[in-house]
């Protein structure tokens, strides 16, 4: 029988179709796929001959492949003719999931512009920080980012009414033909920073073509060892401006021609499992705060023989929830595995098989083709198997840098483009197992959330001396955001008044649901830095 490191081993070698070779990258040899493709445009003119096959799916929408690519061309048309996007030009979405979405990013990318994926979850001065940072042609947004945008400076283009006019208005017109290089900068998605603004990480067409030339051998190493993927729907919940949704789900959908099938709205289980039962899902990728809501609900009443497949991503999961999964969910269950990666990584850095994740329950896997994962001391050296460290990643999947931020960019760079993640973990047999995510980072629902960003939004209160945001653990969530709030003597200020305070600069997922307000002095060590652990909740 054909093991999958055999499989891996003939499908990646000279003259096969998935060959790795070293080339060139930014001044740096990596290891690459030989036989990609080099700009993302190519995904979109094979993707006609898809033709009826249906793309995108909504409760109540299908938009088929043919209808896509019209559409497309349509709105990238518009887009050049009437508000002059071109290469190199920035243009934002910031919109909750949809299918003009979609439609939106690959016309933006069609033109060799760069798509700017806002977080639909932003406040206003968030969205006023994206907009400023990356300094974009136009705006495309839903009607409640709208209302948070107010008046950016540029044009504003409604999801719900402008984008079927433009394609209407520019039906039947040709992709333009774009020339662009592979490590020109296709789009920006924005993580959370330490120094409590978001950052822009920037990915070229070569990034996301080499998280989907991951994807593609994977399938085809399923298909040496006898189970050729066929017939695949795949569940669109997570938020399009992550890499989870995008790169890995919308954009590899559109490469092989598979079906999207797109919640609307907010999480909620009941809908998510009518929508499976319905569109007759076959896989899923969630992370897992809506796994622990699936295996807490009854589902006696859903008819979920479709799903054949269930993976977790975006956070740690626990071995329990896990175990929980397999019995709620046997077929899909056992299918159940896990990766490691990062908004900077375009994909997973490492994959558990569901067989890795049994036999080590706190593995995230082995490092994915063409990407080199290392775990070093401080002094950048590789320590033994075994040995915490920081986790560093190498490879054609990592992105060019943060947007216009080249002290973030040099801060989180080794020499080499090495980048170190700041992520703690151990190494052993070639298997990672992640020991701490990012110093100070909450994990809230598969959301990253950065204390000092909270933190900096409570300190602007008058009534606050001093604060500090951790995380704390929930069942539903993993964690949630706690704040431990220091106000002067005689001060008065409440829970409410300072959760609204936090709410009206920053996103609703990072207020504070966890509060202490007290008089007393947070506890420091003798260099006068607030001693984290020894704070009480």
């Amino acid at each position: 029988m054909t093991t999958r490191e055999e499989a891996l081993a003939r499908l990646t070698a000279p003259g096969a179709r998935f060959e790795i070779r070293t080339e060139d990258v930014l001044g740096e040899p990596m290891s690459v796929f030989a036989n990609r493709q080099r700009a993302l445009t190519e995904f979109l003119l094979t993707s006609k001959e898809f033709g009826d096959r249906p793309y995108l799916v909504t409760e109540d929408r299908t938009i088929t492949y043919a209808e896509h690519y019209d559409a497309v061309a349509a709105l990238a048309a518009a887009l050049r003719a009437e508000f002059g996007v071109g290469k190199g030009d920035r243009v934002a979405i910031c919109s909750a999931n949809n299918p003009e979405w979609i439609i939106a990013f690959w016309a933006i990318v069609s033109l060799g512009a760069v798509a700017v994926g806002m977080n639909s979850r932003w406040a206003g001065p968030e969205i006023e920080h994206g907009i400023a940072l990356t300094e974009p042609t136009l705006l495309i947004a839903d009607a409640p980012r709208r209302v948070l945008a107010g008046e950016p400076g540029i044009p504003v283009l409604s999801v719900e009414r402008d984008l079927p006019a433009l394609i209407e208005r520019h039906r039947g017109a040709r992709l333009s033909d774009v020339e662009v290089h592979e490590d020109d900068p296709a789009v920006i998605l924005f993580t959370s920073g330490t120094t409590g603004r978001p950052k822009g990480a920037t990915h070229s067409h070569r990034n996301v073509i080499a998280a989907c030339w991951f994807y593609l051998l994977n399938d085809a190493i399923a298909a040496e060892l006898g189970n050729p993927p066929s017939d695949r729907r795949f569940l669109l919940v997570t938020p399009l401006f992550h890499i989870a949704a995008l790169h890995n789900l919308a954009v590899i959908r559109l490469l092989v021609g598979e079906t999207a099938v797109i919640h609307l709205g907010r999480f909620d289980i009941d809908r998510i499992l009518r929508l499976i039962e319905a569109k007759r899902v076959t896989n899923w990728g969630a992370v897992p705060t809506m796994l622990a809501r699936l295996v807490d609900h009854d589902l006696s009443g859903y008819d979920l023989s479709s799903l054949r497949t269930i993976t977790v991503n975006s956070a740690p999961s626990s071995l329990a929830l896990r175990d929980q999964l397999r019995r709620a969910l046997p077929e899909a269950g056992r299918s159940l595995g896990t990766s490691y990666g990062l908004t900077e990584s375009s994909t997973a850095a490492t994959l558990a098989t569901a067989q890795e994740l049994l036999d080590d329950p706190q593995t995230v896997g082995t490092p994915v083709p063409t990407m080199q994962v290392e775990v070093r001391d401080p002094d950048g050296h590789r320590v033994p198997d075994g040995t915490e460290g920081e986790i560093c990643l190498r490879g054609p999947l990592m992105m060019l840098g943060y947007w216009r931020d080249p002290e973030a960019t040099a801060a989180s760079t080794a020499p080499h483009r090495w980048f170190r993640t700041g992520d703690l973990g151990t190494m052993v047999d070639g298997h990672l197992r992640i020991s701490a995510r990012r110093s100070d980072l909450i994990l809230r629902g598969g959301e990253n959330v950065y204390p000092a960003e909270v933190e900096n939004r409570l300190a602007t209160h008058p009534a606050v001396r001093e604060c500090i945001v951790l995380g704390a653990p929930h069942a539903d969530l993993g964690e949630e955001v706690a704040a431990v709030v220091v106000v002067a003597p005689g001060a008065r200020v409440t829970e409410d008044e300072l959760r609204d305070h936090v709410r009206a600069g920053i996103a609703d997922y990072k207020v504070p649901s966890r509060w202490r307000i007290t008089t007393r002095e947070l506890p420091r060590n003798a260099t006068g830095k607030v001693n984290r652990k020894q704070v009480e909740l």
